[in-house]
């Protein structure tokens, strides 16, 4: 039998309600519950009473959780724009009012293509290699030994090439808003990120002066480039 997980801090029984005739077995979990048991393969969130708290909970599981689980969010229409740059955060998303033959045909079809084998994801521009599977990063062939929050600032600004983000929205969107550290947080890791790049590569992170950090090929290394025809895409 397939299992969901289901987050709605008000509503609950109602959102249970939505699937009545699915044949899900259901339990529900709180806030902080980003560990779930083995056979949740999908997770139902209700982020309309608290946005932030519920993008929260779904990368705090993506975290413990990066495959073989599919999140579903359910969010108010003037939610929507606030969903920009969290793609890799969530799997789908249902706008309130739901229906419920939608919602019920939404969740089926994540559990059905989470049953798939799915695409290896890497993302590749110039020099650098990401590997999304693995959390394996490789800077003209060589590895890199990164942490995991430098592996995910890296792949966020590698993800994003030429957009520049401020400090404080590097924190909000890598570290997540529970984290309460300052903009110094991210200037170390920046600072790290370059002394492992080394000379020849630390200024694929440049620095846009007065407003923060973005990702981007320096002349030298997109002339170099040019002649791979996927150097600057996301697979």
């Amino acid at each position: 039998m397939t299992t969901v997980a289901v987050y709605s801090p008000k509503n609950v029984g109602r959102v249970i309600d939505f699937y009545d005739d699915t044949g899900y077995e259901f339990l529900t979990i709180d806030s902080e519950e980003t560990t779930l048991p083995s056979q949740v393969t999908g997770v139902i969130v209700d982020a309309t009473t608290d946005f932030e708290q519920a993008v929260t909970l779904c990368r705090g599981i993506r975290k413990h959780r990066d495959s073989g689980v599919v999140l579903l969010l359910l969010i108010e229409r003037h939610q929507v724009k606030e969903l920009a740059l969290r793609e890799g955060v969530i799997d789908d998303f249902a706008v309130s009012p739901f229906d419920r033959t939608e919602l019920a045909v939404r969740l089926q079809h994540l559990l059905a293509r989470h049953g798939q084998p799915e695409e290896h994801s890497r993302i590749a521009i110039g020099p650098l290699m990401l590997d999304t599977d693995t959390y394996q990063a490789s800077l003209a062939g060589t590895p890199m030994d990164l942490t995991y929050m430098e592996y995910e600032l890296l792949k966020f600004l590698a993800s994003h090439p030429g957009k520049v983000f401020s400090r404080e929205t590097l924190l909000s969107r890598v570290w997540g808003y529970e984290y309460y550290g300052g903009a110094r947080t991210v200037d170390v890791h920046i600072r790290r990120l370059r002394a492992k790049l080394g000379e020849a590569y630390d200024s694929l992170i440049q620095t846009v002066r007065s407003v923060g950090y973005k990702f981007g090929l320096p002349s030298e290394l997109l002339d170099d480039s040019e002649e791979q025809a996927d150097s600057q895409t996301i697979v």
